[in-house]
């Protein structure tokens, strides 16, 4: 469904994606992981179409992304959902007004249509009758909701997380992680969900992928990752404080021997 192709990215002399590579199945959940400033958010990004790289493709449904512009790429990522790492939510409008803000602005369905979509959507998420609430007066969990319902609103075939169980407790993390995957059953979407919990990865990932140095250095099923033989997967998922990501050196990914 998803295919990114040799992408590269740079930002003034930051070179963050170097050739990367990955391929993404319909109805899967691929979950990639990698150290804080990596590029995971980047290549959400560069998915929806909001950054553009240098060189490369980001292949959807058989239309290349990278050579989209106007209304192809709106409508392309009408199809998409997105819950932003703060939730992103507007905090001069009210719940039901988040939720509902791409149905409003993007389709010409009728209030009363909109204003069912939006229930139906915060009931996914377990929420009822906070439709008048501002985001100030909910909690750090309910706002991930409320932007989740906002991000399944739309009816999207893909939904993209960006590290989604950051800034809740535990708890709260392990019903976020919950909801993701009844939404994932429920809805029957493709998620690509970023992340540095390998907690969360574990639970709610068919595929994890590891980004490294501006590439995928490996792909494969949530045991597979467990027993991976590569050193430098190995100190991330372990937590390791020594190893090739802190040895501040270049380093070729060698295997355990």
């Amino acid at each position: 469904m998803i295919d990114v192709i040799n992408l590269y990215k740079t930002f003034g002399d930051n070179q963050v994606l170097k050739g990367l590579n990955l391929s993404i199945g319909m109805g899967v959940t691929q979950v990639i992981i990698g150290c804080s400033g990596c590029g995971k958010s980047v290549l959400l990004k560069n998915i929806i179409g909001i950054l553009k790289p240098e060189t490369g493709q980001v292949i959807i449904d058989g239309q290349d992304v990278t050579k989209m512009a106007g209304n192809a790429l709106s409508a392309l990522r009408m199809t998409f959902g997105m819950l932003f790492q703060g939730s992103a939510l507007f905090d001069s409008l009210t719940v039901a007004e988040n939720v509902g803000f791409n149905l409003i602005e993007h389709t010409d369905l009728g209030s009363q249509t909109i204003a069912k979509r939006i229930k139906e959507a915060l009931s996914l998420v377990g929420l009822y009758g906070i439709e008048e609430l501002m985001p100030s007066e909910l909690s750090g969990g309910m706002r991930k909701r409320v932007g989740l319902a906002r991000a399944i609103a739309m009816r999207p075939k893909i939904i993209l997380y960006d590290e989604p169980t950051t800034g809740v407790d535990p708890i709260m993390a392990d019903a976020v992680n919950e909801l993701i995957i009844r939404l994932h059953d429920k809805l029957e979407v493709t998620s690509i969900v970023v992340t540095h919990d390998m907690v969360s990865a574990y639970k709610i990932g068919s595929r994890i992928a590891m980004l490294y140095d501006g590439k995928i250095i490996e792909e494969g099923s949530p045991d597979e990752i467990k027993n991976t033989n590569n050193l430098t997967v190995k100190q991330f998922i372990t937590g390791a404080a020594k190893g090739p990501i802190t040895e501040g050196e270049s380093f070729n990914h060698n295997v355990l021997v």
